[in-house]
């Protein structure tokens, strides 16, 4: 079985080649060996997929963080491909907390994740932009001193866009994500 740094390696290689890659989604160890034995070279899991299998909403409120790194601990142990995670809201919109679950994920074994950006309140969907960069900057140094994970942020502002008139924002809080 690869280290964490070599997967990580075979995952930082994907994303420089020329032309796209297909991550598929398991949600669970059996799913992920299916999908190595089909020749992807990288997987993502699926906080929906994860949460369907076993009853629940697929929220951050339906699964918890242990419930979820659980999972990604198994997907992780059942294949030799790199795997990256659904990591949900980071388990709590305060700025240590998501660096608190980036941390327990590199430590888990896997070579990336993401965070996004909703609240899950319908009347305030999406954080504040400031408080959006404080975490993804939060959890960037959590992880300064691991070389083998890949840390993304996403945005679910433009799914919220039109009904609340925040299209320039979109644009803005992805690109406040490279800094």
């Amino acid at each position: 079985m690869p280290t964490q740094q070599e997967k990580f390696a075979r995952f930082k290689a994907l994303h420089e080649q020329d032309g796209a890659f297909v991550m598929p989604n398991p949600w669970d160890a059996g799913s992920a060996r299916i999908l190595t034995a089909a020749g992807f070279h990288a997987l993502a899991t699926t906080s929906a997929g994860y949460a369907f299998s076993v009853g629940k909403r697929d929220s951050f409120a339906g699964l918890s963080r242990d419930e979820i790194l659980s999972n990604a601990a198994a997907i992780v142990a059942a294949t030799d491909l790199p795997v990256s995670a659904d990591l949900e809201d980071g388990f709590g919109h305060d700025s240590a907390t998501c660096a608190d679950t980036v941390s327990k994920a590199c430590d888990i074994g896997l070579v990336g994740g993401s965070i996004e950006d909703a609240t899950g309140d319908p009347d305030q969907p999406i954080l504040e932009m400031s408080l959006a960069v404080a975490r993804i900057a939060a959890a960037a140094q959590a992880l300064k001193a691991q070389t083998f994970f890949a840390y993304g942020a996403r945005g679910k502002l433009h799914l919220w866009a039109s009904r609340l008139k925040r299209y320039d924002q979109t644009l803005t809080g992805l690109c406040a994500g490279r800094r």
